[in-house]
């Protein structure tokens, strides 16, 4: 490791560190996101197969964003590097550099992708830093993607200005996270009222206009926000009825969603090329 000691809240310490939530059931198959059940039918019991093929899913609705054939990626919040992979083998990027905060984690992603770190060092490598302090270079990358970590993000709009500062001109940005919706900037007390992680201090309630107005504030352009809840949460419901929880307040998800309390999105956006605004 590089010695460099982040400030991490104490609750994404512990979830991502010793507790290991890639290691729950509600997670597995180890991508660490809800999942996009697009496709999945959700009239009958769901299997571990589906539960894996909606956070595959999830991936490729972000990495379809970007213009990634040949491109030079870096995923902030990698988790395990499943996604990494996948970026990798299905969308023909170059390279994807994992980010991630979590020294534990970042020790599990190298011993997951063990083999494909010593057969392509050059396409895969993990890198330690928050996505407030990026320890690149700037311009180092023609993509920048993020998917279910910007809830832990504590400084958007410090986010906002180190994603433009390490994307090239012409960089594309997706993000994919839930946040709360128009109309429900204020609805944070609520959702810890509901939901334990908002309680504890893991998930952050930004509303979705703070990481737009981050990324509008830094120069980047063509910058969209798409809803995709209905194709989040009802599937992670019923996946979360069918298993055994430890704890009943994941399933408020749904009930916040459906009380238009929090949603879930994909932003996009760019860095305009050189010369360009911003650029």
């Amino acid at each position: 490791m590089d010695g460099i000691r982040y400030d991490v809240a104490p609750s994404v310490r512990a979830v991502y560190g010793p507790q290991d939530l890639s290691s729950a059931p509600a997670f597995g198959g180890g991508f660490i996101n809800f999942g996009h059940w697009d496709g999945i039918p959700l009239d009958r019991p769901l299997t571990l197969e589906d539960r894996v093929r909606s956070q595959r899913n999830l991936y490729r609705r972000v990495l379809g964003a970007l213009d990634g054939a040949d491109a030079h990626a870096v995923e902030v919040g990698c988790g395990l590097g499943l996604g990494a992979v996948l970026a990798l083998d299905e969308f023909g990027f170059a390279s994807v550099t994992g980010l991630d905060v979590h020294p534990e984690q970042l020790e599990r992603a190298r011993r997951t992708n063990a083999e494909r770190l010593g057969r392509a060092p050059h396409r895969l490598r993990f890198a330690h830093g928050a996505a407030e302090e990026m320890p690149f270079e700037d311009g180092r990358f023609e993509c920048l993607y993020s998917v279910e970590a910007a809830q832990h993000f504590r400084d958007l709009a410090a986010f906002g200005r180190e994603a433009a500062r390490v994307l090239r001109p012409g960089g594309r940005l997706a993000v994919t996270s839930f946040f709360l919706p128009a109309g429900a900037e204020a609805a944070g007390g609520e959702l810890a009222a509901r939901l334990d992680s908002f309680a504890s201090g893991l998930d952050v309630a930004h509303p979705l206009a703070s990481l737009v107005d981050a990324l509008d504030a830094v120069g980047l352009t063509d910058v969209r926000a798409e809803s995709i809840g209905d194709h989040v949460w009802a599937g992670l419901d019923h996946f979360l009825s069918g298993i055994d929880l430890p704890v009943q307040w994941p399933r408020n998800f749904l009930p916040a969603y459906r009380d238009g309390l929090l949603d879930y999105y994909v932003v996009s956006a760019r860095r305009p090329p050189k010369g360009g605004r911003g650029g």
